[in-house]
């Protein structure tokens, strides 16, 4: 049902009102931030779309723990101040860019009129220039807007809304002051907002789901390997039914941890290159056809770049593009790819050569005499610490590497920041998450791993 929070048939709402009104129309419950004297009037309104405020100690923090809830409820919202609020959250933001976690990130910012007068006010660089903050987070954002045509404005957060979604990446929205309270139509609020991606062409997508299917049932040996962009742009629901359908092995990277359940048959392992279990690593490197899904190639997901797997025997599937051994498909979205190839799947017609399960061996299995708690006792045991549905956090450094010996029981959530590495990340991210799984109305603990350097 279509969420329509104490505005009901009014034909206008200030900016501020349609704002959040959508932020909880998507699925946002909590709204982090830090108040400031340039967003405090728009802070009034929040609870009038049923929206919680979540106040940090500071705003980076809060871009921490947005990042964490969006990670676990799909997409998240912040609110800053202008300059000194929104400058000390770019370092969290950064690191949503460069993950793809998709946050709405809301600066309250100087009035219109201000801007135009180029004062001299506080939180400004004195040079009357009230884009420079903008044009920063511009890199870091796939979507920026400024709140400042009343015309425009509905539509403008409509579309900052969707990007955010489908890219899987940070929006900015600049708000200016004399805007919150500014009246504009309501009739945008009374129709969901689309968030479905664009359709492939069904021409090229069904070329390339042929051009796969011919691979697939030729080879002796596939497998299937997730990443991290596979839960990011939200295709485990595809992976799954192609998995039930080919019962081939399917293994996880580092950043790929909880997209496959690790408890069921076909799990094989996790593949870093180097810093796999051997057997994994031979199963891996020696197979015909690797479906590879949601890729990122970073250097401590893939262990310093020590892949050894065949690029002509790789079919690599991510959000904007299909390669298919050297050929590749631009304009395609794997999500609809990977969905057809599910259906047309004929199981029958796979060449399979079937290959003993691999049964991870977990060292903690091993009875160790000595009374010294040691990386490689401890990671293994945590195995069995946890349980179905957890919400596993890991900090960069120790943790996000010794987690790799530790079996996932099923449906467990990993969160952890292997390609940014932020150092302090993780605490803001459990908490964002652990209120992302309240807000879901789930019961889940949130299991923080962080070394006392961070903390």
């Amino acid at each position: 049902m279509l969420k329509i929070p104490q505005i009901g048939l009014r034909q206008t709402v200030n900016v501020a009102e349609y704002l959040f009104t959508r932020l909880s129309q998507v699925g946002i419950c909590s709204v982090h931030g830090v108040p400031g004297d340039y967003n405090l009037a728009a802070l009034d309104y929040l609870h009038q779309a049923d929206l919680k405020w979540v106040g940090n100690t500071n705003e980076l923090n809060a871009g921490y723990a947005a990042d964490g809830y969006a990670r676990v409820k799909g997409i998240s919202a912040m609110i800053t101040t202008s300059g000194v609020g929104e400058l000390s959250a770019i370092n969290a933001l950064a690191g949503a860019f460069a993950e793809h976690v998709p946050i709405i990130h809301i600066v309250g910012c100087p009035s219109k009129q201000s801007q135009r007068n180029h004062m001299l006010l506080h939180h400004t660089l004195g040079n009357g220039n009230f884009f420079a903050f903008k044009t920063m987070s511009d890199q870091i954002s796939c979507h920026a807007v400024k709140l400042i045509s009343p015309t425009d404005i509905a539509d403008q957060i409509d579309d900052a809304l969707r990007q955010c979604w489908l890219c899987s990446r940070p929006v900015y929205i600049m708000l200016p002051t004399d805007m919150i309270e500014m009246k504009i139509k309501s009739g945008n609020l009374m129709i969901p907002l689309n968030l479905q991606a664009s359709l492939n062409d069904p021409r090229k997508e069904d070329h390339i789901v042929e051009v796969i299917l011919k691979r697939l049932y030729t080879a002796k040996k596939p497998i299937l390997l997730i990443d991290t962009f596979a839960i990011r742009h939200q295709v485990l629901d595809e992976i799954k039914a192609l998995t039930e359908k080919a019962q081939i092995p399917v293994f996880v990277t580092p950043m790929g941890r909880g997209g496959f359940d690790e408890t069921n048959p076909n799990f094989g392992g996790l593949y870093a290159g180097e810093g796999s279990e051997p057997r994994t690593k031979h199963k891996v490197e020696s197979s015909d056809l690797i479906l590879c899904i949601g890729a990122l190639k970073c250097d401590l997901n893939t262990t310093g770049f020590s892949y050894s797997i065949s690029e002509l025997n790789t079919i690599d599937f991510q959000n904007t593009h299909i390669r298919v051994g050297y050929s590749e498909y631009q304009g395609v979205q794997m999500k609809g790819v990977l969905r057809k190839l599910a259906e047309q799947l004929d199981s029958s017609k796979l060449s399979l050569i079937r290959s003993p399960h691999i049964t991870r061996t977990l060292s903690a299995e091993v009875e160790d005499p000595s009374p010294t708690i040691t990386h490689a006792w401890l990671w293994p045991r945590l195995s069995k610490f946890l349980r179905e549905t957890d919400i596993v956090v890991t900090e960069t450094g120790s943790p996000n590497f010794g987690i790799w010996d530790t079996k996932f029981s099923s449906s467990v959530t990993a969160l952890s920041q292997l390609f940014w590495g932020s150092i302090g990340w993780s605490v803001g991210a459990s908490q964002g998450a652990a209120l992302a799984a309240k807000d879901a109305g789930q019961t889940r603990r949130t299991i923080l791993l962080i070394g006392d350097g961070s903390l």
